[in-house]
C-alpha cells in the first residue's frame, strides 16, 4: 500500500489512507467469512473468526511507510494490532482526526475493545492447558515417556514441578499403558486440586525408512549414490533403503531434494529408474558420514504431498482418544479437508457430547499457506490450538525461514484468539543430558510469547520443568506478546 518510503506525512495524509485501510480491510472480511458457518455451540468462535480476516487483510499491505509516520505523531504504529485490528484502526483514526482538526472526529473504540480479546485468549488457554494459578503466562506440556505408565510418581513429581498439560503419543504404547498414564495424571491432580489436561497426538502420516537392504545399515557420506524403493530388487546395483509411503515417489522428480532423519542425511534425486524408485546422490552429511537405518523419518523439502493425515491406525485409536483426550493433537494436517475428516470421524465416537481440542500441527509448507482455513475450520467445529512443530516444518521449509515463519505463525494465532504451542527440542540438552545450552535456554524464553510450551519425553524431564517454569515466569515480567513491560531495571542504578 505505502512501501518503506521516508517521506514526511501529515496528519490528513495519514487520516485519509488509514480510512482507505478499514474499508480495504471490512471488505475484505466479508469475502473471506462468506458462507462460513460455525458449528452448534461455536459461534463464540465467530469474533474470532472475524479479526484473524481483519489481520490477514492488514497486512496484505506494506504498512512500513505509515507506520513511520503515525510514530513521528506520537501514535500507534499498528505493530500490535494483531488481536483487535478493528480497535487499533479505529483509534488511530480518531487520534488523526483530532490532530487534524476536525470539527466533529468519531469516538474512540471503548478499552474493552483492547482487553477483551487478551481475555478471551487466556480463558482458551486455561481450558487447553490449564489453569495459570501461580505459574507462568505460558502453561508447560510435558511429552510423557513409556515408563510413566509403570511409575505413578512420575506423574506426580511432573504436576508438582509445574506441568500444566501432559502429552501422549499414541505412535507408542498402547491402550493399556495410555490408560494407565491417565490414572496416574489423574491421582496427581487429585492431589494438587487442579486439572491436567491430557493431549494425546495421532501419528499420521510419518515418511519413514521401512528398511534397509544391509542388517546393520548403510552408512552413507557427501558423494555416495544409494536407492530409494519399495522393493530391494527395484535397484539392483546400490544400496537401498524401502520406504513407508508408495505415493511419496509420485514426488520425487529429478533435483527433489531428500533429507532423511530431520535432515541429517541430505540427498538428491539423479534418476527415476522405475514408478517405484530413485537413485540419489547424498549432498550432506558429516565427514564420518551418517547411518542410514529403518525408522528414521524422510522429508521432501518444499514438496507439496497430498497424503490424507487421517491414517487407519489413527482410525484404530479413535475410540480411546475420543473418550480420554482433552485435545486431540493432529499430525501433518494440511488441508481443511483433514480437519473434515477428522470432525467425522470423532463426533460419533463422541455420542452428542461437545468434541475435543484440536491441536492443528503444523509441519509442512501446505499446512502454512493452509493455516488460516485450517483455523477457520476447526475452530468452527471445536475449540482449536495451533503447534509450531519446528522439527519437520525447519526440514520442510528451510532452516534459514524457520525463525520468521514461527513469529508469523505467532501472530496469526494471537489474531485469532487461538492458543499456541513452541514445540520441538525445546531445552533438549536439559531433558536428554541434565544440561541446557545458552542457546537452548534463549529458545526457551523466546517461547515465553506462545500460550504453551513442550518439552520432549527424557531422563531428566522433571528437572527441565522445574527450569522452564523458572524462564517463563522471569520473562512473564518483561514480555506479554509483542508488549513489552516497562517496569524498572534493577540491574543498574543512577548515582545519588
Amino acid at each position: 500500500m505505502d512501501g518503506a518510503r521516508n517521506e514526511a506525512w501529515g496528519a490528513g495524509d495519514l487520516l485519509d489512507r488509514l480510512r482507505a485501510l478499514q474499508d480495504d480491510v471490512e471488505a475484505a472480511v466479508a469475502r473471506r467469512l462468506a458462507g462460513w458457518v460455525p458449528a452448534p455451540g461455536r459461534e463464540e468462535f465467530r469474533s474470532s473468526a472475524a479479526n484473524l480476516a481483519r489481520y490477514l487483510a492488514l497486512r496484505q499491505h506494506d504498512l512500513r511507510g505509515v507506520q513511520r509516520g503515525l510514530a513521528t505523531l506520537g501514535l500507534s504504529s499498528l505493530g500490535r494490532a494483531e488481536a483487535h485490528v478493528a480497535a487499533t484502526l479505529a483509534a488511530v483514526v480518531a487520534a488523526l482526526a483530532r490532530i487534524d482538526g476536525a470539527r466533529t472526529p468519531p469516538a474512540f473504540p471503548d478499552p474493552g475493545a483492547f482487553a477483551a480479546p487478551a481475555a478471551e485468549l487466556a480463558r482458551r488457554s486455561a481450558a487447553l492447558f490449564g489453569p495459570q494459578g501461580d505459574g507462568p503466562r505460558s502453561r508447560i506440556l510435558v511429552t510423557l515417556p513409556s515408563e510413566a505408565a509403570e511409575t505413578p510418581a512420575l506423574l506426580r513429581d511432573l504436576v508438582a514441578a509445574g506441568a500444566g498439560a501432559v502429552r501422549i503419543n499414541t505412535a507408542h504404547d498402547g491402550a493399556e499403558a495410555w490408560a494407565a498414564m491417565i490414572a496416574h495424571l489423574r491421582a496427581a491432580e487429585a492431589e494438587f486440586g487442579r486439572k491436567v489436561p491430557v493431549s494425546m497426538d495421532l501419528a499420521g502420516p510419518k515418511i519413514r525408512i521401512a528398511g534397509v537392504d544391509r542388517a546393520e545399515g548403510l552408512r552413507l557420506k557427501p558423494g555416495d549414490r544409494f536407492g530409494l524403493a519399495l522393493h530391494p530388487a527395484a535397484v539392483p546395483q546400490l544400496p537401498v533403503a524401502l520406504l513407508s509411503h508408495a505415493q511419496l515417489f509420485d514426488h520425487m522428480p529429478p533435483g527433489q531434494p531428500v533429507w532423511i532423519n530431520d535432515g541429517k542425511l541430505r540427498a538428491e534425486v539423479t534418476e527415476r529408474p522405475s514408478e517405484g524408485s530413485a537413485l540419489l546422490t547424498v549432498t550432506g552429511a558429516r565427514a564420518k558420514g551418517e547411518k542410514l537405518k529403518p525408522e528414521k523419518g524422510v522429508n521432501l523439502p518444499g514438496a507439496d504431498l497430498s497424503i490424507p493425515a487421517l491414517t487407519d491406525e489413527d482410525r484404530a485409536n479413535l475410540p480411546f482418544v475420543a473418550e480420554h483426550a482433552d485435545i486431540v493433537s493432529f499430525s501433518f494436517v494440511q488441508t481443511a479437508a483433514d480437519v473434515d475428516d477428522l470432525v467425522a470421524a470423532l463426533a460419533p465416537l463422541r455420542a452428542g457430547r461437545p468434541l475435543p481440542a484440536i491441536m492443528l500441527k503444523i509441519e509442512t509448507p501446505l499446512a502454512v499457506r493452509n493455516l488460516p482455513d485450517l483455523i477457520l475450520r476447526a475452530g468452527g467445529a471445536a475449540p482449536v490450538a495451533v503447534m509450531i512443530a519446528r522439527g519437520d516444518l525447519a526440514v520442510e521449509i528451510g532452516f534459514e525461514r524457520l525463525s520468521e515463519m514461527q513469529e508469523e505463525i505467532l501472530w496469526l494465532c494471537e489474531a485469532a484468539q487461538v492458543p499456541a504451542v513452541w514445540a520441538t527440542q525445546v531445552l533438549e540438552g536439559l531433558v536428554k543430558d541434565g544440561q541446557a545450552s545458552r542457546a537452548e535456554t534463549t529458545d526457551a524464553a523466546m517461547g515465553q510469547r506462545a500460550e504453551c510450551v513442550m518439552l520432549n519425553k527424557g531422563p531428566h524431564l522433571v528437572e527441565a520443568v522445574g527450569f522452564l517454569r523458572g524462564i517463563l515466569l522471569r520473562m512473564d515480567r518483561h514480555q506479554d506478546k509483542k508488549f513489552a513491560h516497562l517496569g524498572p531495571l534493577g540491574s543498574w542504578t543512577l548515582p545519588e
